[in-house]
């Protein structure tokens, strides 16, 4: 009996912190800025169990079948959670983080009143100085278990909607035990087994279904049909498809779309690497979909390119896909192009190689973990590895969406000792599109092109140089690694945007 009731502790710890990391992971996911939906979503969880545990000391009577029951809802609750707060995203987007938080504080309270209630069970049989020992012990293992298991196994494996309905199974699965090791002390078991039994099969039938169910959901937040959707360690990729626009999503952010990328693709790439006819190495950080790598490849005079993605999901996919390796022209399978799958700032801390012209193309500074990206540190970092004449272009938002956080970012690059030359360009998926090119030398637009390109002529070149008064430079603060400006201001001026 004690051994099952601590086992219970221990499960019961490792599914209350997966929905809280579930929780978490989805809101940042779908409204970005993961350091502050992960404080937020542990912050409330948190005093959401201080509620629960002193709530449960009006508990006096029925301790062993209300901890039955508590199960059955939590089961319910945090099985389900993803999946409906996708459907609420999708379907009732203001609500959203009213919802987010309601979930988090319901699941909360009820786990908060879990181990008090598993402790008056358990102190009929462990002496009050050996029971909170213990139970604090198998409670703080199920949460390190499950930290683990999360990031490494269960979202990239898995996903966020089958998780969450495991842990559901399994916190179904303490209540029926506690239903078998009680049935003594239970006067109504018939009834109690029939609760047990409808929560098990609800959950079993959605891991069953569960990616159905999670196409339907996500469904719901893509106008065009989702041909293609995994998760990764790093992020949640989605591929779409309307007619002939192929569209990547990264953590439901666009990319790009297959109708307008050589736009952005063009205007990235050829301006900077058309001034430097003797370019041999380039070094490419970010673009995993090799689309940058495909314009960098048309030129003979360059020997090798290094690619450096976070995510080894993007390469392969854009490696192996027909569809999209006709879109990328095989760039990645080129002998010119190694690919490194590992974080871009740690690559260049280890790295001493120099580089002719280093295309920086990242996904926007949405949250932290990319906002890193955008800091006077790591572009200090990055004019290490630029060659004397080198030239870097680095994608750098929307000017006339997000005004603040392009001058933020030139202000960056300048106070890390480099020129910068900010240009823009219309990309109708995106709207007008900025880009800064970065070296030691001021920079001069080509005259001509060597290559003939679906977009850029010279004069198209030129205009894109001079910024009208709706997108011209504002004072904004340097990026510093320790207070990330650039999110905030990003967050700000996108919530504006889209709300």
């Amino acid at each position: 009996m004690t051994h099952a009731l601590l086992a219970s502790v221990f499960i019961i710890a490792s599914c209350g912190l997966a929905y809280e990391l579930i929780a978490a992971a989805l809101s940042s996911y779908l409204i970005g800025d993961s350091v502050t939906q992960f404080s937020t979503v542990i912050g409330v969880y948190l005093f959401a169990m201080g509620v629960g545990s002193f709530l449960s000391r009006y508990i006096t009577k029925g301790v062993v079948l209300r901890f039955i029951q508590i199960e059955l809802m939590v089961a319910l609750l945090g099985g389900f959670s993803a999946l409906a707060l996708f459907l609420v995203f999708a379907w009732l987007e203001g609500p959203f983080r009213f919802s987010l938080y309601a979930i988090v504080l319901l699941v909360g309270m009820l786990v908060g009143l879990e181990i008090p209630l598993v402790m008056r069970m358990l102190r009929q049989y462990i002496p009050f100085r050996d029971l909170v020992a213990q139970v604090l012990t198998f409670d703080y293992l199920g949460a390190l278990a499950v930290s683990l298991a999360f990031p490494l196994l269960l979202a990239p494996q898995l996903g966020l909607v089958r998780s969450g309905l495991m842990f559901g199974v399994l916190n179904a699965l303490v209540a029926v035990w506690a239903v078998w090791l009680f049935r003594n002390d239970i006067v109504d078991k018939t009834w109690l087994k029939a609760q047990c039994a409808v929560v098990l099969v609800a959950l079993v039938a959605g891991f069953a279904y569960a990616e159905k169910l999670t196409k339907f959901a996500e469904q719901q937040l893509y106008a065009e049909n989702i041909v293609y959707a995994s998760s990764s360690p790093y992020q949640r990729i989605v591929l779409t498809r309307w007619r002939d626009d192929v569209r990547l999503y990264l953590n439901h952010n666009l990319q790009f779309s297959s109708r307008d990328e050589y736009r952005y693709h063009e205007a990235m790439v050829h301006p900077a690497l058309q001034s430097l006819p003797r370019a041999q190495k380039v070094l490419i950080l970010g673009g995993g979909d090799g689309l940058a790598a495909r314009e960098v490849l048309r030129y003979p005079g360059v020997e090798s390119i290094v690619l450096v993605d976070l995510d080894p999901e993007v390469t392969r996919l854009f490696s192996t896909s027909p569809v999209l390796r006709a879109l990328n022209r095989d760039a990645l399978k080129s002998s010119r192009v190694k690919i490194f799958n590992v974080d871009a700032l740690q690559w260049l801390e280890k790295s001493a190689d120099l580089f002719d012209f280093i295309v920086v193309d990242f996904p926007d500074p949405s949250n932290y973990s990319l906002g890193k990206l955008y800091t006077s540190v790591f572009y200090r970092l990055l004019a290490r590895h630029l060659a004397p004449e080198g030239l870097a272009v680095i994608q750098s938002t929307s000017p006339l969406y997000a005004r603040q956080s392009f001058w933020c970012v030139v202000t960056t690059l300048e106070n890390a000792g480099l020129v910068a030359t900010p240009y823009h360009a219309l990309v109708p998926s995106f709207g007008a599109w900025g880009f800064i090119i970065a070296g030691r030398r001021p920079f001069t637009p080509p005259a001509a092109y060597e290559l003939e390109h679906r977009f850029l002529t010279p004069e198209v070149t030129r205009a894109m140089f001079l910024f009208p008064k709706d997108m011209d430079r504002v004072p904004a603060e340097v990026n510093r690694l320790n207070n990330q400006i650039l999110v905030r201001y990003f967050e700000r001026e996108w919530r504006r945007v889209i709300h």
